[in-house]
């Protein structure tokens, strides 16, 4: 395995540790009912937390690596390790035909400040250079209006709506499909 470490002007993207401060990060993320509110499973308690980390450092040691769940950290806080403690995660899922589909969530009091733009740059960059992908696919919960703002940002483009694409808290859930391709990203060299 080759850690993965991506960093932008205000965050740093690393390989979760399997560490008491990164299993409360994740908890923080995936045990919070409004940080899970638009993504497709209920809140997930602390064992659960530790579970999926465990599960992302299995992935990681892959011969040929499929699964990319990495930590998000603020870069001012990098330097330090004691204090670069998780804010959220990264996701990138390789399909098929240089494909991959694309998430994160983050901590609810980090919402607003722009960061989801930037790990969604940094993901686009390292899956259209060192990955070498030719799409990216992004699904978002229709009523999810501030990741729709991210993705079109980042010049995504809408594919369709997916009907009952989620069965979550009692109903089926809609969901919108984007896609960006790797000749559409400017920062793709090529």
């Amino acid at each position: 395995m080759v850690p993965v470490r991506l960093t932008g002007p205000r965050l740093a993207i690393r390989e979760f540790h399997h560490s008491a401060a990164d299993v409360d990060a994740l908890y923080a993320v995936f045990g919070d009912r409004e940080a899970t509110r638009y993504l497709p499973f209920e809140p997930r308690d602390r064992e659960d937390c530790a579970d999926q980390i465990e599960q992302y450092l299995e992935e990681a040691q892959q011969d040929e690596r499929t699964v990319y769940r990495l930590a998000v950290t603020r870069r001012a806080d990098a330097d330090a390790p004691s204090r670069a403690v998780p804010i959220g995660n990264a996701a990138l899922t390789l399909g098929g035909h240089r494909s991959a589909d694309l998430g994160y969530a983050l901590r609810p009091d980090t919402w607003g400040n722009g960061y989801a733009g930037e790990i969604t740059g940094l993901l686009c960059d390292f899956a259209f250079g060192p990955l070498g992908l030719h799409r990216l696919v992004a699904r978002v919960d229709v009523e999810n209006t501030a990741s729709v703002r991210v993705l079109t940002r980042a010049g995504f483009r809408l594919e369709g709506r997916i009907r009952h694409d989620v069965h979550l808290r009692g109903g089926w859930r809609d969901s919108f499909q984007y896609s960006l391709l790797a000749h559409e990203w400017p920062r793709a060299g090529g």
